[in-house]
């Protein structure tokens, strides 16, 4: 269940970053630091939809921990654009938010399926 409501929220996370994405090119004509958040923030939810896939809990737990090492990126992303006065405060605690919960459910899950691993 858990699996199913990371997927959900890592991909209106995604559709979040790449509207972020397009308003930073369109409105600030910025390019280079809204094409980092856009490749790690749709990473993401991608390593997560890898996972669902996975040949074993040791690979499901990698593409989940690719997952993880993507929303750490991209929530340093978003503190740089706040910091920097790109993004309101506003927006950018909005965005922060809906990142670190889908890190809070990456570490959950992974954290599961290692105790799970452990038995």
């Amino acid at each position: 269940m858990k699996e199913s409501v990371l997927r959900e929220k890592s991909y209106k996370f995604a559709l979040r970053v790449i509207k972020l994405y397009k308003y930073m090119a369109q409105e600030h004509k910025e390019f280079v630091l809204s094409k980092q958040i856009l490749r790690s923030g749709t990473s993401i939810g991608a390593n997560i939809e890898e996972s669902v896939h996975a040949q074993s809990k040791i690979d499901f737990v990698h593409k989940l921990s690719i997952a993880q090492k993507e929303a750490s990126e991209t929530n340093y992303w978003l503190r740089l654009l706040r910091d920097s006065d790109y993004l309101s405060e506003k927006l950018a605690e909005s965005l922060l938010f809906d990142c670190e919960e889908v890190q809070k459910l990456l570490t959950a899950s992974i954290k599961t399926v290692k105790n799970n691993l452990d038995k």
